[in-house]
């Protein structure tokens, strides 16, 4: 074992010791199937508690940089459960400076129970698909230096000191590296949903606006942007794409046309309104979650239910697509009369467009942050997919 990661295994055995006597490793971070995934915290990421636990391991990142870091993993195979393999000791060795494998489980290349735990713990805090397997993925994860980690905390600790000033007693937080939705009430997180947000060259923005109503069985107007970018170049390749997908095209005075009244060559397109009937094919889905705000973006359904089970879920053209969006509709209805969970399925059964306004407006926040900690202590990191937080930067200087 090199002589600086011997120094900096020994140091954090010390500080470790003590957390892992409180709860036993083996129950905490078991790896049976059952609890593949770490439980979450009910502490909201746009809280106090959030950013004070962020402080504490803003502190311990500064440590184990000071004390050389961790090694790097070689790339190579998918290495998993029950494979012997001498990246094994590196893998233990990463995981151990992390925290994620208790220390002084020696220095075998066998991939163990312990390694399979630790591994999936790694993912959880991760943001990865918590599957056991060391593949590209986990190990690029694994191999972001620990310098651009701490950079992360201090960065995400910035915008929480802001964003967490003022808060309502029912809000909900649109995490976009995090591709995470929390529905927030009293304090604490009620609900949590999958999002997929949007591509590196069509960003979701940062915004603080509320939510005004629920669309049910929206129509869909495609945006000028998506016109040119996506809808052009589609009917160029696949002249019946709009007909196939229930898009009707319309003149300013509201005049329907047909497709091919329209010259798909040049930008002519971009003269007229393009409407997605509702249905199973509408770009939405079976609702959209109405938020008034200069960018022109809202929250969604989608036909794409994939989507949610990737690793990267960067693909909208800046909405955020919602998974299990009924529930969320469900929470933001709850205290306006008339729209309980029967009502909302029955109002999407009907097939048409149907509008409820919430009684009280409920606070959105779309935000950006990439590090944070929850009250267990559990750090927490996402890719800055944006660059906002210039760890591009402080990679071409390492």
């Amino acid at each position: 074992m090199p002589a600086r990661i011997g120094v900096v295994l020994g140091a954090l055995a010390l500080t470790m010791q003590g957390a892992f006597a409180q709860v036993e490793w083996v129950q905490r971070y078991d790896s049976a199937p059952s609890s593949a995934r770490m439980p979450k915290s009910s502490v909201p990421i746009l809280s106090k508690q959030t950013l004070e636990a962020s402080q504490f391991a803003l502190q311990k990142y500064i440590q184990i940089e000071q004390m050389g870091g961790w090694p790097m993993v070689p790339e190579g195979q998918v290495l998993q459960l029950g494979k012997r393999h001498p990246d094994v000791v590196v893998i233990r060795q990463r995981l151990t400076v992390s925290g994620d494998l208790p220390p002084n489980l020696g220095s075998s290349d066998v991939f163990d129970s312990y390694v399979d735990a630790a591994v999936k713990r790694f993912q959880a805090r991760h943001g990865l698909i918590v599957n056991g397997a060391v593949g590209p993925d986990t190990r690029k994860a694994m191999n972001v230096p620990v310098a651009m980690r701490r950079h992360q905390i201090e960065m995400s600790m910035q915008r929480l000191e802001t964003l967490t000033k003022k808060l309502d007693r029912r809000f909900v937080t649109v995490n976009i590296p995090g591709q995470e939705v929390e529905a927030v009430a009293d304090g604490m997180v009620e609900l949590r949903h999958t999002a997929v947000v949007g591509k590196i060259d069509r960003q979701s923005p940062q915004l603080a606006v509320k939510i005004q109503e629920v669309n049910f069985n929206p129509y869909w107007t495609v945006p000028a942007s998506i016109i040119r970018k996506d809808l052009i170049p589609k009917m160029q390749k696949e002249p019946d794409y709009l007909t196939k997908n229930k898009i009707r095209i319309f003149t300013q005075r509201g005049d329907e046309l047909l497709p091919e009244q329209v010259n798909w060559q040049s930008d002519e397109a971009m003269d007229y309104r393009f409407t997605q009937d509702p249905g199973d094919l509408n770009s939405m889905g079976t609702m959209r979650i109405n938020m008034p705000n200069k960018d022109g973006v809202y929250m969604h359904d989608t036909p794409s239910k994939g989507l949610f089970g990737e690793n990267a879920r960067f693909h909208s053209s800046g909405c955020v697509r919602v998974q299990n969006v009924r529930e969320l509709a469900e929470w933001l209805l709850r205290e306006t009369e008339g729209w309980d969970r029967p009502q909302i399925d029955e109002a999407i059964r009907s097939g048409g467009r149907i509008d409820a306004k919430l009684k009280t407006p409920v606070s959105v926040h779309w935000v950006y942050i990439t590090a944070w900690a929850d009250a267990e202590g559990v750090v927490q990191f996402r890719d800055d997919v944006y660059n906002l937080d210039g760890v591009g930067q402080i990679a071409s200087i390492q």
